[in-house]
């Protein structure tokens, strides 16, 4: 036997669960728990640090919120989210309760307020990995497997797959193991995993990202973003306060200098902050459609009410121009990186306020409308493919393909971004600019930009700016809607 195998288990104080009318209250106690929970790994962990091998196993585990339903009565039925379809035991466990407090109290209080019961906190029996303890202490940090003169998992609890899957949002998750369904579309693990990997590929904190997301593919935008960001700091009225770069970097005026990181990170995220997170954050993905699915993937824990992308694509027709604009409204997904998740066969339907609100605020920056609106922008299908020199291969097969779908443009992450949307719950869109149009002889080669194109890629970046601010503006249930609910989903947004 293992000599670890008989060390005693040591755990932080025990909690009764206790019930709550009151979502603010509960969302206290959710984080009054995990921070007792988070400090008694940080100082065991530090401590172990320090004198090397433990005499004992240390485990804390995740809080958790459930609500028990016995009515078979309708909740509201014009709401997406905040109430259960079936009565029954519901439970999800919670990390960063500090972090997601607007969003909790928001759920939890339209769980009380639809139901009609108190909803209970209290400890869940899912241990919380010191890896995910010590990421939220800048100043700790986990060594390597092999530093240490003992073995981290026979002191500690360490990352457990089973835990961190997409099997909820996917919609494949059995109930758990004590029957209860599920409350919320990610387990505490599965959210602490995203936040870990968000500020290895963007270089920023989970806390500066706001509720409205830009996705680009191009470092003009980023530019732009910053050039945009500072008009609007300089005008208190429009209530952005902060813009946020890379190694968490923040500016409060317009003049104020922005310090660059060395080495950038993989995916560099900027962050035009309001103090109620309905700011907006860009996300430069570079290119390719793994870097789209990566990106989406963990930024879907935060819930965002929105994200777009706005890069740029070959435009496929003839009677298109470099620097037109292309509003996606159908997707050809050959791209192949989420057909495990969410097979190719499920249509990815363009949403309705998404589409009136990106028309719109083209029409509000070139000052065009109606039939004229119709010369510099086209909707139609998008295909998005996983093969950047497609151009090299024989023509037939992919043109055929092309042309069978009506697909107006093409780029390697639109479709991602947007199949991931619909998967993970979170409304999507899609506006391009043509940068080249590869069957007609117009490749993406220098000195070919003309001024036009020039003009229009500097109007792109405003337009998506001023679409999300038109979705800020709608009800959250307008934007949050039913058409990206299934048969069976959870009661948390």
């Amino acid at each position: 036997m293992n000599a670890f195998d008989a060390l005693t288990t040591l755990t932080p104080h025990d909690h009764d669960p206790e019930l709550f009318t009151d979502a603010a209250a509960a969302v206290a106690r959710l984080e009054m728990l995990y921070g007792e929970a988070t400090d008694f790994l940080v100082q065991r962990f530090n401590t172990t640090l320090h004198d090397g091998r433990a005499a004992a196993r240390f485990r804390a585990f995740y809080p958790e919120v459930r609500i028990t339903v016995t009515s078979h009565g309708k909740a509201d039925s014009r709401l997406a989210f905040g109430h259960v379809a079936l009565p029954g035991t519901y439970a999800a466990t919670i990390t960063r309760p500090d972090l997601f407090r607007n969003y909790l109290t928001q759920q939890l209080g339209l769980l009380i307020r639809n139901h009609g019961v108190p909803v209970q906190v209290g400890i869940s029996d899912t241990p919380i990995p010191v890896h995910f303890a010590v990421a939220t202490r800048p100043e700790v940090s986990v060594p390597q497997e092999g530093v240490l003169d003992f073995s981290l998992r026979d002191v500690f609890d360490v990352p457990d797959l089973n835990t961190m899957n997409d099997d909820i949002v996917n919609g494949e998750a059995m109930p758990n193991p004590d029957g209860s369904g599920h409350l919320a579309p990610f387990t505490a693990q599965r959210v602490d995993y995203s936040l870990a990997r968000l500020a290895h590929y963007t270089a920023t904190g989970a806390d500066h990202f706001q509720n409205h997301v830009l996705f680009t593919n191009y470092q003009f935008y980023v530019d732009e973003f910053e050039a945009v960001a500072r008009r609007m700091l300089a005008d208190p009225a429009l209530g952005y306060t902060e813009f946020v770069g890379p190694g968490n970097a923040v500016i409060t005026a317009p003049d104020q200098p922005l310090p660059h990181l060395a080495k950038m990170p993989q995916m560099p995220s900027y962050h035009l902050k309001r103090p109620d997170g309905q700011g907006i954050t860009l996300v430069n993905i570079g290119v390719g459609p793994s870097n789209a699915k990566t990106a989406t993937d963990h930024i879907a824990v935060l819930r965002p009410h929105a994200w777009l992308m706005v890069g740029h694509c070959a435009g496929l027709r003839n009677t298109q121009q470099l620097g037109d604009f292309v509003l996606a409204h159908a997707y050809l997904r050959e791209d192949h990186v989420l057909d495990d998740d969410l097979p190719v066969w499920v249509p990815i339907p363009a949403l309705a306020e998404i589409q009136i609100a990106l028309q719109e605020a083209v029409a509000e920056v070139t000052q065009l409308e109606g039939y004229e609106l119709k010369r510099i922008m086209r909707t139609g299908t998008v295909a998005t493919i996983d093969n950047r020199n497609w151009e090299l291969r024989d023509q037939s097969g992919p043109v055929k393909r092309l042309s069978q779908s009506r697909a107006i443009a093409l780029d390697m992450e639109s479709a991602t971004i947007a199949a991931n949307g619909f998967r993970f719950r979170v409304p999507y869109g899609t506006l391009l600019c043509v940068s080249d149009k590869p069957l007609h002889g117009e490749l993406k080669l220098p000195g070919m930009a003309s001024e036009f194109y020039r003009t229009q890629v500097a109007n792109h970046l405003l337009i998506g700016i001023r679409a999300m601010e038109k979705l800020r503006n709608m009800p959250i249930e307008r934007i949050h809607s039913r058409k990206l609910r299934s048969f069976e989903e959870t009661a948390f947004l």
